[in-house]
């Protein structure tokens, strides 16, 4: 986040970027977009690191060729409302570029001149990398403490995309996974990479559409087969993340199984037993998964896992809103 100037200093280079940003500027931050940056790649985009002439770092994507980028108007738009956002468990946008930049390509053996849109998305740099890069290794595995603040933070920040204040429409992410999740020096949560989010406005609760893209294992069903969006699209993926971070297994979704059924069915089943058993070899399960464990910490364990399971639902509707599951993780049953 923009350090605010303090009173009489002269403000960070961070906090006086315009909004839009030049591509010659971008190039020159990430010495050329060079491969020794590369903070991580997608489907759809690959993150450099960059560095402003204070020393700030930034974070600059640079949205592949195949990225669902709506037209310059549409996306000037979405950029305007995804900036607006603030909240501490979402990563902020700083900026972007859309620029138009004339290349040669090879075509039948001839190079052709051809217009080609560049499209980049400037975020906050969080230095701790994505959530994936601890729950999915046993010796970097934070314990359960970590892990229920880790939980809440995510669920926190989805409530406020779904919420929608005064500030900006109702948004789903649509691309929840351990990936997008970074975290910072202190473990907080930030979920980012916004390219697939669609916005709602109106009395929309449900949009479709025949574009379904987004990362295998983690869709949900609806999405997946009938191109239906809305908030319970992400309370799916975000039902997927909870039981990885509590097993701290990777999903095991395939080209058949696209929504992780197996995963699921695996996980509730392992899961459920856990609950079936004396308490004392309970503890001693959750033990040997967390450093440390107590009553309290597996009431937490066992809420998320009832959470998590609710969350995957095949039927959408019977699937928690976010609100439910925060007021629930906040030990505030919703009625």
């Amino acid at each position: 986040m923009a350090a605010n100037a303090s009173s009489g200093s002269k403000p960070s280079l961070l906090s006086t970027l315009p909004n839009d940003l030049p591509l010659e500027f971008l190039q020159k931050i990430t010495q050329g977009f060079s491969k020794d940056l590369m903070l991580g790649q997608g489907a759809f985009g690959t993150v450099y690191k960059g560095t402003l002439q204070d020393g700030q770092p930034i974070a600059v994507k640079k949205l592949a060729d195949n990225s669902p980028v709506p037209p310059k108007k549409e996306f000037q738009k979405a950029v305007g409302n995804l900036m607006a956002i603030q909240h501490t468990n979402i990563v902020r946008l700083l900026g972007y570029c859309r620029e138009t930049q004339r290349k040669a390509i090879e075509n039948n053996g001839r190079y052709i001149i051809v217009d080609v849109v560049e499209s980049l998305l400037c975020y906050e740099y969080i230095p701790n990398g994505n959530l994936g890069k601890y729950i999915f290794d046993k010796s970097s595995r934070p314990d359960w403490k970590t892990c229920f603040e880790i939980i809440k933070g995510i669920c926190q920040g989805l409530c406020f995309l779904h919420g929608g204040k005064d500030t900006h429409a109702p948004i789903v992410h649509l691309n929840i996974q351990p990936s997008n999740i970074l975290l910072d020096d202190n473990m907080v949560p930030k979920i980012s990479d916004f390219d697939l989010a669609r916005i709602f406005g109106g009395e929309h609760t449900r949009i479709n559409t025949v574009n379904v893209v987004g990362k295998k294992g983690y869709m949900a069903p609806e999405y997946l087969y009938r191109g239906e969006i809305s908030p319970r699209s992400d309370i799916y993926s975000l039902g997927i993340v909870i039981m990885e971070i509590i097993t701290g297994e990777m999903n095991s979704a395939s080209k058949a199984d696209m929504s992780a059924r197996d995963f699921i069915d695996k996980a509730r089943l392992r899961l459920k037993t856990i609950f079936q058993v004396q308490k004392t070899w309970t503890l001693e399960y959750i033990a040997s998964m967390y450093s440390e464990i107590d009553p309290v910490s597996l009431q937490e364990v066992r809420t998320c896992i009832e959470i998590g399971l609710k969350c995957v639902d095949v039927n959408q509707d019977k699937r928690p809103s976010i609100a439910e599951i925060v007021d629930e993780l906040n030990g505030m049953k919703a009625h």
